[in-house]
């Protein structure tokens, strides 16, 4: 399941974030890339610093608030983020992700977009799936979840600068068609509550959620 969580951060958040990042000092990104991928990788990341630091936590929290993101990705943990930057004449070709980082298992692979994309040309994040590749350049703020299995690239930027944060989290629920589920059953337990309450449905959907996680969980 790929998921759009929109306005992750406020447009003063992103703001904020991006002139912070503006201030650090960035190195080659091939640093943190597989022994295959680092062939095709031509970025920049930001290099540990306090001020880094206090980004990440920005992020961080931002992600754990976000009841979306929450009930979409499960988190069990998740690995160090990466602030990322292309600059034209910069792509990272197609790839999939590590298995395993920093001893966790990439169930999920998530970018947040801080440049505005009226600001660069190419860039776009692209996924493919067994039906198509979707090139994905969401607004500002905007953070795309997607399963960290997936083939996936960055389009050569061509103009501007394109700033992200990219993380991969350790899910709760390992299967991806159970996560889904449980997804779903969020959506249901949240719409059944808004309309009526602590109803008879409300609670046997809530039992049902409940009894699935006890099933599922990897804790």
């Amino acid at each position: 399941m790929m998921l759009l969580v929109a306005a992750l951060l406020t447009p003063a958040e992103t703001r904020v974030l991006r002139e912070a990042a503006g201030e650090l000092a960035f190195g080659d990104g091939r640093a943190t890339a597989g022994q295959h991928a680092r062939t095709v990788k031509a970025n920049d990341q930001a290099q540990p610093s306090p001020d880094l630091d206090a980004i990440m936590t920005k992020v961080e929290t931002a992600l754990a608030a976000s009841p979306l993101f929450r009930s979409a990705a499960r988190p069990r943990a998740m690995t160090r983020l990466i602030l990322s930057r292309y600059r034209a004449g910069q792509t990272y070709g197609l790839h999939v992700d590590d298995a395993l980082m920093g001893g966790l298992r990439t169930d999920l692979s998530f970018t947040l977009f801080l440049s505005d994309p009226a600001t660069y040309d190419g860039g776009a994040l692209v996924i493919e799936d067994t039906f198509e590749a979707r090139a994905i350049k969401p607004a500002a703020g905007d953070l795309i979840l997607y399963p960290a299995t997936t083939l996936h690239r960055v389009d050569p930027l061509t103009r501007g600068e394109r700033l992200a944060i990219v993380g991969w989290v350790q899910s709760l629920i390992r299967d991806p068609g159970q996560r889904e589920i449980l997804f779903d059953l969020d959506q249901a337990v949240d719409a059944c509550f808004a309309r009526d309450g602590k109803s008879d449905q409300f609670d046997r959907l809530a039992k049902t959620r409940a009894n699935l996680l006890r099933m599922w969980a990897e804790v």
